[in-house]
């Protein structure tokens, strides 16, 4: 590390989430933004041009820089378990999006690598240290809600993918993108921290005719005993939404939005439970780069460990493939 006070961090995948994740890098203290690295010719031109970030001729030249302490992998699912191996050979700190991959074999493969290495590694699950998310684990583990009596995830995208990200076609294609993986799986993740490990009860998944990812979802989870209903639809009219309510007999906790956490009493209005700026999408980052640090420091952290996402992945996988006979999260 060249500057002992800050972590040397590279990002490999400049597209949406590369891009965004730049600019929070940027942001905090914790961090120096060593470079970056992308396949695209465009990506790399538009990402030296907007953000004054130092381009790599190639990952092996981003990942072996000595300055570097942690490489954040941001690129589409198919390429993760490459970049992975990649970075755990050069005994850096791994920070990989989620899913790691669509193929369980190949990643339950990778998983194992990782557990049986000594580098640190996590996956980006921001509910992993959203405040948001953490507040509404702690009120609902320590019985907050009385009696759980279920939980609701309801969502619905007029376009996928939305509109910023439009420039990722990848994610409209059903071999590595739909919603399912990309906004499911964080209510996955979460109701696995919440409840425990979940079977499918039910599942019914509707393709559109042109072969790309799904416009519909209906299915029923057992999580360790609470029942997580999911509802889900997409290209049809209406303003997008995501909503995941866990339901009690004293009180019901709802995440709307992402990060905004309320509550509600027996037939009370549903009330605010964290102040605005805990609420806000700077938070969630700020808070989730505050595990990163931990993480590759090796320090105790809170982010999603690759085990815990190969069993969303395995869920995952299951609902949009049924027939795949992988049925549980363990």
């Amino acid at each position: 590390m060249t500057d002992t006070s800050r972590l040397g961090v590279a990002i490999i995948g400049l597209g949406t989430v590369g891009r965004r994740f730049i600019e929070q890098f940027a942001k905090h203290d914790g961090f120096n933004l060593i470079g970056g690295f992308d396949v695209g010719e465009a990506a790399r031109a538009a990402a030296a041009d907007d953000f004054g970030i130092a381009i790599f001729e190639s990952a092996n030249e981003l990942v072996d820089n000595p300055g570097v302490d942690l490489v954040y992998i941001a690129t589409p699912p198919l390429f993760h378990e490459q970049y992975v191996d990649q970075v755990q050979a050069a005994g850096k700190a791994i920070f990989c999006e989620k899913p790691l991959g669509v193929d369980n074999d190949a990643t339950r493969a990778m998983v194992n690598r990782i557990e049986a290495g000594s580098a640190p590694a996590a996956v980006n699950y921001v509910f992993g240290a959203a405040p948001s998310a953490v507040e509404m684990i702690s009120r609902v583990t320590s019985g907050a809600c009385g009696d759980v009596l279920g939980a609701d995830l309801r969502l619905h995208f007029c376009r996928w993918p939305r509109d910023w990200q439009a420039q990722a076609t990848w994610l409209r294609d059903r071999d590595q993108g739909g919603w399912v993986r990309e906004v499911v799986s964080h209510y996955v993740f979460l109701a696995h921290r919440l409840f425990g490990p979940a079977t499918i009860q039910q599942v019914h998944v509707g393709y559109p005719d042109d072969g790309t990812s799904e416009q519909s979802l209906v299915a029923v989870l057992d999580c360790a005993g609470t029942t997580v209903r999911l509802v889900g639809t997409s290209d049809a009219a209406g303003a997008d939404e995501v909503e995941f309510t866990v339901r009690g007999s004293d009180r019901s906790f709802r995440l709307t939005n992402w990060y905004q956490l309320s509550s509600a009493a027996s037939d009370g209005p549903w009330e605010a439970v964290l102040p605005d700026d805990a609420i806000a999408p700077p938070a969630a980052y700020a808070a989730q780069l505050g595990q990163v640090a931990a993480m590759a420091t090796g320090s105790d952290h809170v982010l999603a460990t690759f085990a815990e996402a190969f069993a969303v992945q395995e869920l995952v996988e299951a609902l949009l493939d049924p027939s795949s006979g992988s049925q549980g999260l363990h």
